[in-house]
């Protein structure tokens, strides 16, 4: 499943070819969504969020799309209006005069008033985005000093999208390895020098995630196995 850096990276992407730019075509794939496509077109896009690992597609209008790749879905970007040639499932299509954004696969699809977005049963239950630009290692560590975080094992509450949202089973394996800690580890009986420690690679390593598209190693790391002829899947 795409973690919070690829579904940032994503509605990067999706958001240079559509934001401020009028919907001239919409189509949604699920029977139950058909309804709305017509109320998208002659609209503009005026923002892609993200909230962990669920994209939400803002419109002027005051709609939102809600979306949630889960273990299938990939969205692609296109220029122009021909469709890429693919055995995936369409499930939205949101096209302006110059390009196409496509979701494929994913099941987890509704249609919102944006202000009322907060009730939403999933969004209403996420914590912190792990990609949200506002978001310090103080609040990381003063979360994982939280009850009842802080006496939940790592290798479960890193799981947890109550805990950080966006985070998941890549993510986590890296950053507890970067911060040299066992998966078992409580946060509660951590010393605070620990556990700042790992605050701070759990932004560090989701945000070079992110800039790299995956690759979570140090750059100089990166750089010197390059330099001996490993692959990406080694480096």
């Amino acid at each position: 499943m795409p973690e919070g850096p690829e579904i940032r990276r994503a509605a990067d992407t999706i958001a240079a070819a559509l934001v401020d730019r009028e919907i001239t075509s919409a189509r949604f794939g699920l029977p139950r969504l058909r309804r709305y496509a017509r109320s998208f077109v002659g609209h503009r896009v005026i923002d892609i969020e993200t909230r962990g690992k669920a994209m939400l597609t803002h419109f002027d209008h005051g709609q939102s799309i809600y979306s949630h790749n889960q273990l299938y879905g990939v969205w692609r970007v296109v220029a122009g209006h021909r469709l890429p040639e693919t055995n995936r499932s369409l499930r939205l299509l949101l096209q302006t005069e110059t390009h196409s954004a496509i979701l494929y696969s994913a099941s987890d699809i509704s249609v919102w008033q944006t202000e009322q977005l907060a009730a939403h049963p999933f969004l209403s239950r996420l914590g912190p985005d792990i990609m949200d630009p506002g978001l310090t290692w103080r609040d990381v560590s003063l979360r994982l000093a939280e009850q009842p975080f802080s006496e939940r094992e790592l290798a479960a509450l890193y799981l947890d999208q109550a805990f950080l949202a966006g985070n998941g089973n890549y993510l986590r394996s890296e950053i507890l390895f970067a911060a040299g800690l066992h998966p078992g580890s409580r946060p509660q009986d951590l010393p605070l020098r620990t556990r700042n420690r790992l605050a701070r690679q759990t932004l560090l390593t989701a945000h070079r995630a992110y800039a790299t598209g995956g690759v979570t190693n140090p750059e100089a790391r990166v750089a010197a196995l390059k330099s001996q002829g490993v692959g990406r899947a080694g480096y």
